[in-house]
């Protein structure tokens, strides 16, 4: 998912701030797009958001291209969740990402991508620390067959207030026909794993991704090394289908 708060002021000052420089450029292009989708269960870096049941997502993107090696962008793209809290009016419902970054080409085949994500959960205690902020980067480079991702998100405090956590991945994609077959591992390590509800733990996830009829429809299957299997962070077969408009 690059498909996650600042407030609406700031989200325009920050856009206004990337956007300014590029306007002069004259390959000047913009572009706004939407996206809505449901999952079977919304799992989110191998661990459940939603308690066993199906999410509803979406989401806004608008991109300025600079010219064909630079793209700015921001967006925000929301989730309904369940931390499974026992029904308490100060838990989480929603969760709302919003999002801005740079994309760029370095060289033949070779793309840089960078940005700040700031997720949040409307209507959840302020005391519940559930806000935060994450700084990320990834490394393409497209083999033609196949494309390979390597990535790092950095939060100086993760999700609970549960302190600094990187999450490393690195992720191929291989084009076969109509499907998109996909698959990665990755890393989350959090200073406070007590506070965070996890040891540190490495995730594994594999895709098949088609278009039918202007749906996006995937299904994946995802685990975690957390040991002892814990209940919605352990094997989960996840479909899902998305329309982008």
């Amino acid at each position: 998912m690059f498909i996650k708060k600042i407030t609406t002021v700031a989200a325009g000052v920050l856009m206004f701030g990337f956007l300014t420089p590029i306007g002069s450029y004259a390959a000047e292009k913009t572009k706004f797009s939407a996206n809505v989708g449901l999952v079977s269960e919304y799992y989110f870096r191998g661990i459940s958001q939603n308690d066993d049941a199906p999410a509803l997502q979406g989401g806004f993107d608008y991109e300025v291209s600079a010219s064909k090696d630079l793209t700015v962008y921001a967006g925000i793209w929301g989730s309904s969740v369940d931390f499974n809290e026992g029904g308490s009016v100060d838990g989480a419902s929603l969760e709302a990402d919003y999002y801005a970054g740079i994309r760029t080409t370095l060289g033949s085949g070779v793309s840089l991508d960078t940005g700040l994500i700031y997720y949040t959960y409307p209507g959840a205690a302020g005391s519940l620390n559930y806000d935060f902020w994450e700084a990320q980067a990834a490394l393409g480079y497209d083999f033609g067959a196949a494309a390979l991702t390597l990535s790092l998100n950095y939060s100086p405090e993760n999700f609970g207030k549960s302190g600094k956590a990187v999450y490393y991945k690195a992720a191929v994609d291989v084009p076969v026909k109509d499907i998109t077959l996909s698959a990665y591992v990755a890393r989350q390590n959090v200073d406070d794993n007590a506070t965070f509800g996890s040891p540190d733990y490495t995730e594994y996830n594999l895709s098949a991704g088609t278009s039918m009829k202007g749906f996006d429809v995937s299904v994946a299957y995802s685990d975690t090394n957390i040991s002892p299997e814990a209940d919605g962070k352990g094997k989960a077969l996840i479909f899902s289908v998305s329309r982008a408009f």
